[in-house]
C-alpha cells in the first residue's frame, strides 16, 4: 500500500507527526519512506509493507497529512505506476532534469582510451550544444584478456575536461562498490567540475549486492541496463532493488536482448518494450542503439542501421539515448565497429530531433 502525503509536508508539522504515529501503530506493518523532489514541490511517499489486506483504506485517507492512498497490485512498489494519477520519477541532477516527458542525448566514448580523444569528444559535444556524455572507465569484458578500462587513473582528466567544456552529467559504468568511492574522491578533490550518473551494465543487472550498494548512496542517479538474458520483469525488479535501498532516481535502459535470432545485429533490438516500461513504471527510459545493433552497416537508403534503431526508440517515447562516438573508431579499444564519428555528430543530433518532433506530434494527435 502506498500513502502519498500532501505536497511539501514537513516532518516537523503536527499533521505529519499524527499521521506517522498512526501508521507506526498498524500491526504487522513495516514503513518505508521516500521523498520525491519534483519541479517546484516535494512529495513524501510512505510504503506500508506487510499484510495490508485488513487495513481500512478510508481510515488511512482520513489522516491529516494524507493526500491519497493507492493499493499496490504488482511487485514494483516504489518505481511502479500504480494508478493513472501516479506521476513519473522526476528529478534534477546538476542542473539537468530527468523524467518521462523530456529527452537527453548521452553521446561519448564507450571506453576512455586517452586524454586527447576525450577532449575531442567533449569539444564536439559543446560545439553542438550538448551537456551530457558517456565515458567508460571501468569496462567488464567477456574475455579476461580484453582491455577493461583505465579505471580510476583516467577519472581526473575525464572530469576536468567535462567541466572545461560544460558537460554537466557523465554516464559511467561501475562494477564494484569501490568504484563509487573512487568517483566520489576524485570529484571532491577536483571541486565537483561535473556530475556522474552511475551505470549498471547488463552483466550486473542481477548482481544484487552491487545493486544494494548503489541504491544506498543518494549522491548520484542511476542508469540501469536491462539484463541481456533475463525477462523484462526480472530486470524491472533489479531496478526496484535500487529504489528499495533509498535511491529512486533511476533510469531504465533498453540495450538489446541476447538471442540466436539477433543476427546480423549484435543483439535483438527490444525498443518495442519502451512504452511497456513506461506503462508499468514511473522510470524515464533510455535506449542504447549502439550495443543493440553493434555495426555501422547501412541500408540502401544510406542510413545506418544504428540510426534507424535510434529513431524507432525515440518515436516510441525514449527519454534518453546512450550512443557510442569516437574520433577514430578503427583505433578504439572497445566496440570501435559500432561507434559513430565526430563528423557524424551534427547529423545524428539533427536526425534525433526529427524523430523526437515526430513523437511529440504523435502524442498531440492521440491526445485530441
Amino acid at each position: 500500500m502506498l500513502v502519498i502525503l500532501h505536497a511539501n509536508t514537513e516532518e516537523t508539522a503536527e499533521d505529519y507527526k499524527r499521521t506517522w504515529s498512526h501508521l507506526q501503530g498498524l500491526p504487522e506493518i513495516r514503513l518505508q519512506k521516500h521523498k520525491v523532489q519534483g519541479r517546484g514541490q516535494q512529495l513524501t511517499e510512505i510504503y506500508l509493507i506487510g499484510n495490508t489486506t485488513k487495513i481500512n483504506l478510508e481510515e488511512i485517507e482520513s489522516l491529516p497529512a494524507v493526500e491519497r492512498v493507492v493499493r499496490i497490485s504488482h511487485d514494483f512498489r516504489i518505481l511502479g505506476r500504480h494508478s493513472q494519477e501516479t506521476g513519473s520519477i522526476d528529478f534534477e541532477y546538476n542542473g539537468v532534469r530527468f523524467n518521462q516527458q523530456n529527452f537527453h542525448i548521452f553521446a561519448g566514448l564507450c571506453a576512455v582510451d586517452n586524454p586527447g580523444n576525450v577532449e575531442r569528444m567533449m569539444q564536439a559535444l559543446q560545439d553542438n550544444g550538448q551537456e551530457c556524455t558517456r565515458m567508460g572507465a571501468y569496462k567488464p569484458r567477456t574475455n579476461p584478456y580484453s582491455f577493461q578500462g583505465h579505471g580510476k587513473e583516467c577519472l581526473p582528466y575525464v572530469f576536468e575536461l567535462a567541466g572545461k567544456y560544460g558537460i554537466k552529467v557523465v554516464a559511467m559504468e561501475v562494477t564494484h562498490e569501490q568504484h563509487i568511492e573512487e568517483i566520489d574522491n576524485c570529484l571532491e578533490k577536483l571541486g565537483q567540475p561535473t556530475g556522474v550518473m552511475l551505470q549498471i551494465g547488463t552483466r550486473n543487472t542481477q548482481n544484487f549486492e552491487l545493486l544494494k550498494a548503489v541504491g544506498r548512496q543518494h549522491t548520484y542517479p542511476v542508469l540501469l541496463k536491462r539484463g541481456f538474458g533475463i525477462s523484462l520483469n526480472e530486470s524491472l525488479n533489479a531496478a526496484e532493488y535500487l529504489a528499495s535501498e533509498g535511491n529512486n532516481q533511476v533510469i531504465f535502459c533498453l540495450r538489446g536482448m541476447k538471442t540466436s535470432f539477433n543476427a546480423p545485429h549484435r543483439n535483438m533490438v527490444d525498443f518495442a518494450h519502451l512504452p511497456i516500461v513506461k506503462r508499468l513504471t514511473r522510470m524515464p527510459v533510455c535506449i542504447d542503439p549502439s550495443h543493440s545493433v553493434g555495426t555501422r552497416e547501412a541500408s540502401p537508403d544510406g542510413i545506418l542501421d544504428v540510426l534507424h534503431s535510434t529513431s524507432q526508440g525515440i518515436i516510441a517515447g525514449a527519454n534518453m539515448v546512450l550512443v557510442d562516438f569516437h574520433p577514430s573508431p578503427k583505433d578504439a579499444l572497445v566496440d570501435g565497429p559500432q561507434a559513430l564519428t565526430m563528423e557524424e555528430l551534427p547529423k545524428f543530433i539533427e536526425d534525433v530531433s526529427i524523430s523526437r518532433n515526430a513523437y511529440m506530434q504523435r502524442v498531440e494527435l492521440w491526445s485530441e
